[in-house]
């Protein structure tokens, strides 16, 4: 006893008094995109997973965390099936996702939606070319993949779903997987992926589809142009947070994502786009957004990635908002119609809930990245307010 004592009076005083280290946080969140950093030549996806941790790990969720299908259709007024019956949208992604089919089912089977599977001739999965021979899986792009199918769903539920599966991240393959959809009769194509700018003289064929309503996410890194959102011949989608409101006359109220991509290319010219409006003298982006606040995110279930990190999920990104808008233009039916980007801009009037307030930042151009009655770039002209500008 005694050597026990003396033992602990050589301790130093200062290190008795050392406080406690502080016991980790019961619950957190953080914001991880899924895609690896694109390398030279290639473009990434824009989807942002929600991770939660609890004792340390991430924990997924046994149930959905996140906007809804009924929520989404609630907050932009959109119509219920039979609208979209007899249209296809087609989601152009990289890599394989061996379990999309069943994901999908899961999804639509939680919140109550029609069956779409293989089987039915309801869902359709292809590769670039339009043949079976899938590329290698990705874990990122599976969750990327999971995401546009389940917003396709969740805002067309009557609609038929194409996926198309590119070799690579490559702009060549993803424009070629883009005109096997067409090829295939997507009446609308969502593209939730982006690179740095580019010509349409280079990259602008794969796009360039009239008739066809082409959807592409404007970036998920605030003020900077990103391709093929900015290409004349695609509907640039913007970000929002999107939340409940009591006092808001439609229940719920819109600011701008601080990620929401938005600028003006050099590189791409928009006729169409006065330029009093945007201050721009080639092509400013975006035309129009939809929810994309990782903190404001959308329920989505995935079974094929990582165990942590699979099952019922939350995802953010413009990569949420591209196949809402693309389903909203199979909503309302007027595909048929759309030569390029201008439609929003033609139509808009009374069709949109105008986002008036949030910015991204600083940028040359005030409307290029903060909030603007009427245009402004991280939201174009707002959200979808019902089907009427589509």
């Amino acid at each position: 006893m005694l050597r026990r004592l003396i033992l602990l009076a050589v301790v130093p005083a200062a290190l008795l008094a050392l406080p406690a280290p502080p016991a980790p946080a019961a619950t957190a969140t953080t914001q991880v995109p899924v895609c690896k950093r694109a390398p030279h030549g290639r473009v990434g996806c824009f989807a942002i997973r929600v991770d939660r941790y609890s004792g340390g790990r991430v924990r997924h969720a046994g149930s959905p965390v996140g906007y809804t299908p009924q929520d989404l259709r609630a907050a932009y007024a959109l119509p219920a099936a039979p609208a979209g019956a007899g249209m296809t949208v087609a989601v152009v992604d990289a890599y394989d996702d061996p379990q999309a089919e069943h994901d999908l089912a899961a999804y639509r089977s939680q919140f109550g939606l029609p069956a779409c599977t293989s089987r039915t001739g309801c869902f359709r999965k292809v590769d670039q070319s339009g043949g079976h021979s899938y590329p290698a899986p990705d874990p990122g792009w599976a969750q990327e993949i999971s995401l546009d199918l389940d917003m396709v769903a969740a805002v067309c539920p009557a609609c038929h779903i194409l996926l198309v599966e590119a070799t690579s991240s490559a702009q060549a393959n993803l424009g070629a997987a883009v005109d096997t959809a067409v090829r295939l009769g997507a009446d609308a194509v969502s593209n939730s992926y982006g690179g740095p700018d580019a010509s349409d003289r280079s990259y602008g064929r794969y796009y360039h589809h009239p008739g066809v309503a082409i959807t592409a996410s404007s970036g998920d890194s605030g003020f900077g142009v990103s391709y093929p959102a900015s290409s004349r011949w695609v509907t640039a989608v913007g970000g929002t947070t999107l939340r409940r409101s009591t006092s808001a006359r439609r229940g719920w109220s819109e600011g701008v994502w601080s990620g929401s991509g938005s600028g003006c290319s050099t590189l791409n010219q928009a006729t169409w786009q006065p330029q009093d409006t945007t201050g721009c003298s080639g092509r400013a982006m975006a035309d129009i957004a939809a929810v994309a606040n990782p903190e404001t995110g959308v329920a989505v279930y995935d079974s094929y990635s990582f165990e942590s990190t699979s099952g019922w999920l939350t995802f953010g990104g413009t990569s949420a908002a591209a196949p809402i808008i693309a389903a909203v233009f199979a909503l309302a039916g007027n595909a048929d119609q759309v030569n390029d980007g201008s439609y929003v801009w033609l139509h808009h009037r009374g069709g949109v809930n105008d986002v008036t307030y949030g910015s991204t930042g600083s940028c040359p151009t005030t409307r290029w990245c903060n909030a603007h009655y009427g245009w402004d770039g991280p939201t174009g002209w707002g959200t979808p307010k019902g089907v009427t500008a589509f």
